[in-house]
């Protein structure tokens, strides 16, 4: 197969790993970088170009689009679905998981546990936004942040009254969440391939922090998870349409919690606490996924 991965750098661990996992399984691999894309959009024979020349040949690709490129990645990703080429992750999918309050929204509709969450823009009535919530202490984040960027936690409701006012004078849109005391500090990334949880790991936060990401200091073990933290995480991943999802969960007296869904789950943390090749894994899947499409394709003509 010829594979292409849409990542902004071959020296990423995760990129580098997805290489390698390709080429010993007998692959064409290519890096492309999604922002140096150029497309041509078109009923007939709709193509990319990158380097000067036409992208051709490619049977499946990984997208690795990074949060601040979603808008222009994901429309890279569906270029590439516009020419029949297998999408790890779909652009939909992607763009659902990015969405953090559609996804909550969508999580919340289907069932799934989640902290009592607010949203706001420009509320002035944060005494009633913060009561929503069930009081302080609370967690107060920016819709667009991630790896624990723009993430507040307000031990009194007068420290959420300041933070809320400050982020109100940015004019950005906030989401404001119960603080799950009992998980003190730790979460749960479960890693999800094809419905399947094929590793987990337990990360917790830096002494005096409460943010659990390992790009912030968090140190990962392995963790054995419950049956019922399997079925949420594989729902999660099904709900927002990811074949190769990241789902955080807290454990909550009322039973796991979804924190986030990441469609672009880093591999250095997995791997080195679980101990296994997930980058195989996920060629694997891709190898299945390829030939039973070629296979449906067939029965169609």
């Amino acid at each position: 197969m010829k594979i292409g991965i849409l990542s902004r750098k071959k020296e990423l661990y995760s990129t580098g790993r997805i290489v390698e996992a390709a080429e010993q399984h007998g692959h064409e691999v290519h890096v492309i970088h999604p922002l140096r894309c150029y497309m041509n959009i078109t009923s007939h024979k709709p193509s990319i170009h990158y380097k000067g020349e036409k992208l051709k040949g490619f049977d499946a690709i990984i997208p690795r689009i990074g949060a601040s490129i979603t808008f222009y990645g994901t429309a890279v990703v569906r270029q590439f679905e516009m020419m029949s080429v297998y999408s790890l992750n779909s652009s939909v999918s992607i763009s659902r998981s990015r969405d953090k309050l559609r996804s909550l929204q969508l999580l919340a509709k289907k069932g799934i546990g989640l902290p009592i969450t607010g949203f706001a823009h420009s509320t002035k009535f944060t005494d009633d936004l913060i009561d929503m919530v069930g009081g302080s202490p609370l967690v107060i984040k920016l819709l667009e942040g991630t790896q624990g960027i723009g993430v507040v936690l307000a031990e009194t409701n007068k420290a959420a009254e300041s933070v809320i006012g400050a982020f109100r004078g940015l004019r950005v849109n906030i989401l404001v969440q119960e603080f799950i005391k009992e998980s003190s500090g730790t979460d749960i990334r479960c890693f999800v391939i094809g419905g399947k949880v094929v590793a987990s790991m337990k990360r917790k936060a830096p002494f005096g922090d409460f943010r659990s990401n390992i790009h912030r200091g968090g140190k990962a073990e392995n963790v054995r998870i419950t049956p019922e933290e399997r079925s949420t995480a594989v729902r999660a991943a099904k709900i927002m349409g990811l074949n190769v999802a990241g789902v955080d969960l807290l454990r909550s007296n009322h039973g796991p919690v979804v924190m986030e869904v990441n469609s672009s789950p880093g591999l250095e943390g997995i791997e080195k606490t679980s101990g296994k090749d997930i980058a195989g894994m996920i060629i694997e899947y891709i190898e299945k996924a390829s030939t039973q499409r070629a296979r449906l394709n067939k029965r169609q003509k």
